[in-house]
């Protein structure tokens, strides 16, 4: 998994029209597909498929890009797909397990005509229920999404456990606390499957592709808010000057390049997808005034906030 996975990089070339894509609407079209209602279980809080077809896919998402408003999960049994990702290219093959963050980004770009796989979702409140007051490390938030290649003996494990839920749940006395354990169980597992894969991954490394991958993966999570680099040396307990270095050489680019991209990225997708005023989003995104915010964004992209925001609709 290259390292710099953690940090959504935008494409300009890959972004169009946002659309949102709710449990509700997944509910929707299961519903009006003959091909899938016999293999899918759906209620107001979870969705459980156990065929998730290209053809589908194909019709529902076409090309545009959508945020998905609820968690995904999803197995890859058979075939590829070659999907934008928070704006990351990506390639999943079978036995592939994919795992998407609530609000997560994606654009159908190309799947094979074979793919198929199961997947599965659920509302925040349902998963909350399901895990309890713990959250498993890997759906803590710190992630936006995974993929994980799964062994024959895991992919056979979650698919039993996968079919559990959905039979159990198909039937009309069902339990809601058993179906929650179920759930729980599935969602602990993943999170298990997901730390093993990421603590192999990092014994692979080198100890300063690590701090990178590190640094890469706070920078994902809050360059929204923090911009400066002392804040990062201070989550991963380093100097600002000895971090620097390390990313520098690791990287070939400055840590203030890779926390610079992440923040117009935020900036270049608010004002692209939203109507908010450059005073709205400077004040959300923790710049101190909205003219430090415009010479900030112009001497970066060589444009001022509304003029990048009226070339993006033209």
């Amino acid at each position: 998994m290259p390292l710099f996975y953690y940090l959504c990089t935008l494409k300009g070339q890959y972004m169009n029209e946002l659309h949102h894509f709710s449990l509700a609407q997944l509910r929707q079209i299961i519903e009006g597909s003959d091909e899938q209602l016999a293999n899918s279980y759906i209620s107001r809080n979870l969705v459980v498929a156990r065929q998730v077809k290209a053809s589908i896919a194909r019709r529902q998402l076409g090309p545009d890009t959508w945020m998905m408003q609820e968690m995904r999960i999803l197995i890859i049994l058979q075939g590829w797909a070659r999907p934008v990702v928070n704006m990351t290219e990506r390639h999943f093959v079978a036995g592939d397990l994919v795992f998407l963050a609530p609000n997560g980004i994606l654009q159908l770009r190309n799947v094979s005509e074979d793919l198929q796989g199961m997947g599965l979702t659920m509302s925040d409140d349902l998963f909350s229920l399901a895990v309890g007051a713990q959250i498993p490390k890997s759906f803590d938030g710190h992630l936006r999404d995974f993929q994980v290649h799964l062994q024959p003996q895991d992919q056979a494990f979650l698919d039993h456990l996968h079919h559990l839920i959905y039979t159990y749940t198909r039937e009309a006395d069902h339990s809601p606390q058993v179906t929650l354990h179920l759930l729980g169980s599935l969602l602990w597992h993943i999170d298990h499957l997901q730390g093993s894969h990421e603590q192999l991954t990092r014994q692979s490394q080198s100890r300063n592709e690590r701090v990178l991958g590190d640094f890469m993966q706070l920078v994902s999570q809050y360059a929204a808010k923090e911009h400066s680099l002392d804040f990062y040396a201070s989550q991963l307990c380093l100097s600002p000057r000895y971090l620097g270095t390390i990313v520098k050489n690791t990287s070939g680019r400055a840590a203030k390049q890779w926390i610079d991209d992440a923040i117009l990225t935020r900036i270049k997708i608010e004002l692209t997808h939203t109507g908010k005023t450059t005073s709205q989003i400077a004040d959300q995104l923790c710049f101190p005034n909205p003219s430090f915010f415009s010479k900030y964004f112009k001497r970066l992209t060589g444009q001022t906030p509304n003029e990048f925001r009226q070339s993006a609709k033209n």
